[in-house]
């Protein structure tokens, strides 16, 4: 009873009709097609309700465990081109700034050169923070800025030396303003159909919130 009752919960979480045998189907074709490790979320917009939640520039950012990054790759050359998407982490097994190099990055071409933006609810572990130093230099065509929301883990000095590491390696790390949240606001997030777009509405407390966080990054780095 109790597992036929699981079995219903799950099915009306994920919007499936409340029918066991095709949750049991699927629960086949899951473990047949392993599940990826992150889910690459490209082209489509991130739900207005993500964004509200996740990119909240608040000090105290219980809940916000999940990094989305917005990314902007301007490429340059005889072929000038922009592409645009996000992506989130998911199932745990990676970040959002590993699934950029693991799955966007291998697409660049090396003899060309990338100007790429990143617009990200809050700054790099320590693990991704290295990887990005490293990405950096190895790939001297990259040019990479971090637009983040909050501060993660600052007070660390693990995590302080390791923003240091990702200047010098050539990273502009940036705290997002409210122009550039409304930026994302405009550009990634889902507008609701048939509406006249809804005008970004700042919250009460986001521009000291990005003062707090500018003194601090000027302090780290």
């Amino acid at each position: 009873k109790m597992a036929e009752k699981q079995e219903e919960l799950s099915n009306t979480q994920n919007g499936e009709p409340d029918n066991a045998e095709e949750g049991e189907e699927k629960k086949k074709k899951l473990k047949r097609e392993d599940l990826p490790p992150f889910e690459i979320v490209t082209g489509e917009r991130l739900p207005a309700m993500f964004f509200k939640f996740q990119f909240r520039n608040v000090e105290y950012s219980s809940g916000r465990n999940k990094t989305f990054l917005c990314y902007v790759l301007e490429t340059q050359g005889k072929e000038s081109a922009t592409s645009r998407g996000y992506l989130e982490d998911e199932h745990a097994a990676a970040h959002a700034e590993m699934a950029f190099f693991n799955t966007i990055l291998p697409k660049c071409d090396s003899s060309l050169r990338y100007n790429i933006t990143w617009y990200v609810s809050s700054s790099p572990c320590v693990t991704c923070a290295d990887r990005i130093t490293e990405t950096l230099k190895k790939n001297k065509n990259l040019r990479l800025t971090i637009m983040v929301g909050r501060l993660f883990m600052w007070e660390e000095a693990e995590m302080q030396a390791a923003l240091k590491k990702m200047k010098s390696a050539g990273c502009k790390l940036r705290i997002m303003k409210p122009q550039d949240f409304e930026y994302v606001w405009q550009n990634f997030v889902e507008q609701e159909e048939g509406e006249e777009a809804k005008a970004f509405v700042p919250w009460e407390d986001i521009q000291e919130n990005f003062q707090y966080y500018e003194e601090k990054l000027a302090e780290i780095l």
